[in-house]
């Protein structure tokens, strides 16, 4: 019986294993919550910055318009809102 006893003492590997797999579940859950409210903003504003990265000058991001500075030599280091 004491052998039993110890047995269960030391064999508690399952118990970590559970705790991470509850966690990874909420962290899975949050996200998807994040990605339902949030995800066509999240998909406009990609979509937006592939279209400036690509050389577009009027980028729309859905909530207003941006206007793109194009950059030569001599506006290089000027702020894009100028």
């Amino acid at each position: 019986m004491n052998k039993s006893v110890q047995n269960l003492r030391t064999n508690k590997k399952g118990q970590g294993m559970t705790e991470y797999i509850i966690i990874v579940a909420l962290i899975a859950i949050a996200a998807i919550g994040v990605i339902t409210i949030f995800g066509d903003d999240i998909r406009k504003l990609f979509g937006a910055s592939a279209n400036a990265l690509a050389g577009e000058t009027n980028v729309t991001t859905g909530a207003k318009k941006a206007n793109v500075m194009t950059k030569t030599l001599k506006t290089f280091g000027m702020d894009n809102a100028g």
